[in-house]
């Protein structure tokens, strides 16, 4: 295919905002960038451009009951109760399910402004808790419903093997999960494959936590492992982090950092309750610490301690998590937000070099998560084509201009206020919907009057 050509009157490049941008795109990379460049009515003409953002972590296939554990019980409702809940959800899950309601929710990231998902994928076995012929079979349904959509995927297939710290043997509702280290190695040769026709496709591993693996396995799984990314929840609920300490007598990060060489391959998913010394050991280790603030307050998890781990020069990204809701933009908003509610001030992140607090996490986010999911991230010679446009008419935006166009976006902005979207340099946004939306929510809806009602 020939070249394509698209102009921004203003786009957000690695060295900061540019007037009157060209960006060539060939085999769904950038090829070419001309800076002060006069529109040509030839090429496709946009206000604001900005690079896509990377969701570093995603269980697509609780999109399906988002909604559905809002409900007030007997007891404390916490991570735990939820977790049962979900487990219910899983047992009913066929392929052909995954697929369809893994499409809806990648869709939803795509016309949020997140174009490239690490997918923290642990649904492998069948209902019965059986093997299918093919390993990898729900691994590619994924990849099915990422090229559907055009979203960009890390796919990260999860080592689960128990219910506890120690070994402890797993629990019935966990038993489509389950892996050795044999199974699992060939889950990711699968995984592989699956992933191999996509554009900027990836694949790494996630051992799914310390409390579900052990030391002697997560060791030989991390052989699989050499330039890949490595995911890992972490330290998200204080239970979990008591029942680490009466395991081996350290925190979950603690144990982690002097057991494994973690380095800028990780991505530690939580961290909510890490302390200040176990953060300064994960920024000096250069790994990213993957921030969900929706789904960490629909849990009760807790704050993650942000204001410290960026005096520390720590690295973070974000993603959805759950699902529970998808949304590019509220989780940077409710990040910071959760912040100044915990510091009783305003505008928590920044720095004086960057005081746009907007922009400040707009590029955190978006290098920390490139990092964490294997690609390159940025209005970039080399990087995927990438690119979202922000409506210049949404009233949010009017009278702005540069980094006031990050703040107002993330802070005072509304739904439609994405325009465009293109992703590996296809257009998959239009308008702030996705060209295949209709079809798509067709499919999902049946699959949940399937799962739900029947």
């Amino acid at each position: 295919m020939p070249a394509t050509y698209l102009h921004f009157d203003a786009a957000l490049l690695p060295q900061g905002w540019v007037s009157n941008v060209r960006i060539g795109i060939d085999g769904g990379f950038i090829r070419e960038i001309a800076r002060s460049v006069a529109p040509d009515p030839a090429v496709e003409r946009h206000k604001i451009g900005l690079p896509g953002m990377p969701n570093l972590h995603s269980h697509a296939f609780q999109r399906g009951f988002a909604g559905l554990a809002e409900r007030h019980g007997e007891s404390s409702d916490d991570f735990w109760s939820w977790r049962d809940i979900m487990y219910r959800f899983v047992d009913r899950i066929s392929p052909d399910d995954l697929e369809a309601i893994a499409a809806q929710a990648f869709v939803e990231m795509l016309e949020s402004g997140f174009t490239q998902v690490g997918e923290f994928h642990y649904l492998h076995r069948a209902p019965d808790g059986g093997p299918y012929d093919e390993p990898a079979l729900m691994g590619s349904r994924i990849a099915a419903a990422a090229e559907w959509t055009g979203i960009g995927l890390t796919l990260l297939p999860v080592f689960y093997a128990h219910s506890g710290f120690g070994g402890s043997p797993p629990q019935p509702g966990q038993r489509r999960f389950i892996s050795t280290p044999d199974e699992f190695g060939k889950l990711v040769e699968g995984c592989c494959r699956a992933v191999a026709p996509l554009t900027n496709g990836v694949v790494g591993i996630a051992p799914h936590s310390l409390r579900a693996v052990t030391p002697e396995e997560l060791a030989e799984i991390l052989l699989l492992a050499t330039s890949t990314p490595i995911h890992l929840h972490i330290a998200e609920q204080k239970r979990e982090v008591q029942e680490c300490v009466q395991w081996c007598g350290s925190p979950p990060v603690t144990w982690l950092m002097a057991n494994a060489a973690i380095d800028r391959r990780w991505c530690l998913i939580h961290a909510t309750h890490a302390e200040r010394g176990e953060l300064r050991a994960i920024a000096a280790s250069e790994a990213v610490v993957g921030l969900c603030p929706v789904t960490e307050a629909n849990l009760g998890d807790g704050l993650f301690p942000l204001r410290e781990f960026l005096e520390c020069s720590g690295r973070i990204g974000i993603g959805s998590d759950s699902n529970i809701l998808i949304d590019c933009a509220q989780e940077l908003r409710l990040l910071e937000y959760g912040q100044r509610l915990l510091h009783r001030r305003r505008n928590v992140a920044g720095s004086v070099a960057l005081p746009s607090v907007g922009r400040f996490l707009f590029d955190k986010a978006g290098a920390g998560g490139a990092q964490a999911l294997g690609i390159k991230w940025g209005l970039d010679l080399g990087s995927a084509a990438d690119i979202i446009t922000l409506d210049a008419g949404h009233a949010a935006l009017a009278c702005r201009s540069e980094d006031a166009l990050l703040d107002s976006y993330i802070f005072a902005g509304t739904s439609g206020i994405i325009g465009d979207v293109w992703r590996g340099g296809k257009k998959v946004v239009s308008n702030g919907r996705h060209l295949r939306r209709d079809a798509v929510i067709h499919r999902y809806r049946a699959v949940l009057k399937k799962l739900l009602l029947s």
